[in-house]
């Protein structure tokens, strides 16, 4: 399916009956929603669903370079008041978790409740961001495939299941180059350490245990951050946990959902 909203049009997958709790998924740098796919399927007995491509990603547009943070959020926006949905609960992975953060700091009232994965308040560094969209300016995204996979996933992993690894690779060598970038400059320029203390909302951090990208006391500080925020590891996992430990992920999600009613 798709929608479109201050002129860029956006893919998605709406799953499960309209008179269930919303649950939105925003995913990764590099990715698209079939990141999702397995923790979905313990889920979507539940919830009505919606995973979506962001801007420059998948299926949806890619506008020109820079992105920011707000474009992606005011995306969002865009595509709930396409589906009329009021209120939803926000997963979000990386810099899908800066969405929901920023998200759920200036629409306050449309969050239910947050699930923040292998994220953080600010991911890498301005230096960092930089070196990398250097990197994708002059070579594409051919030198990144496999400093991501390291990232992405665990050495086990990458080991045992080398041919969904080649897979994902796939996938990151399919999002165009201008998509990559957008979202990169979005990530050096995010910064959230002072806003997302001011997050009120029911909120669960997930980290992969082996999450090089984003490691586990970067999810423990953001997880400090917010009032009343639980953390808890993904024991097994990199940065994709949702692909690595899909059924863990969302074992721990729906506990975290019916202490907090709402599954």
């Amino acid at each position: 399916m798709f929608s479109k909203a201050h002129g860029i049009v956006q893919h998605f997958v709406s799953q499960g009956s309209k008179d269930r709790p919303v649950l939105v998924f925003a995913n990764s740098l590099g990715s698209d929603l079939r990141i999702w796919d397995g923790v979905v399927t313990h889920l979507a007995g539940d919830f009505r669903i919606i995973r979506y491509d962001k801007r420059g990603h998948g299926l949806s547009d890619v506008p020109a370079p820079p992105y920011s943070l707000d474009d992606f959020v005011l995306d969002l926006v865009g595509l709930l008041d396409a589906l009329e949905i009021k209120e939803a609960t926000v997963c979000g992975l990386s810099v899908g978790g800066l969405i929901a953060q920023r998200f759920a700091i200036h629409y306050p009232d449309r969050v239910r409740a947050l699930v923040l994965c292998d994220t953080g308040m600010r991911i890498g560094s301005f230096a960092s961001w930089e070196e990398r969209i250097a990197t994708v300016k002059e070579s594409g995204l051919t030198k990144l495939v496999g400093p991501s996979m390291e990232r992405w996933f665990t050495s086990a992993f990458r080991e045992d299941r080398s041919v969904e690894m080649r897979g994902y690779a796939n996938m990151l060598l399919r999002i165009p180059a201008n998509g990559y970038l957008g979202a990169c400059y979005a990530l050096r320029d995010a910064d959230l350490t002072h806003e997302t203390p001011k997050i009120n909302q029911p909120t669960l951090v997930l980290c992969g245990d082996q999450d090089i990208a984003t490691p586990p006391d970067l999810g423990r500080e953001l997880a400090q951050a917010i009032p009343g925020a639980r953390f808890s590891l993904i024991n097994e996992a990199g940065h994709l946990a949702c692909i690595e430990q899909p059924e863990a992920m969302a074992h721990q999600m729906m506990e975290f959902f019916r202490q907090e009613n709402i599954a």
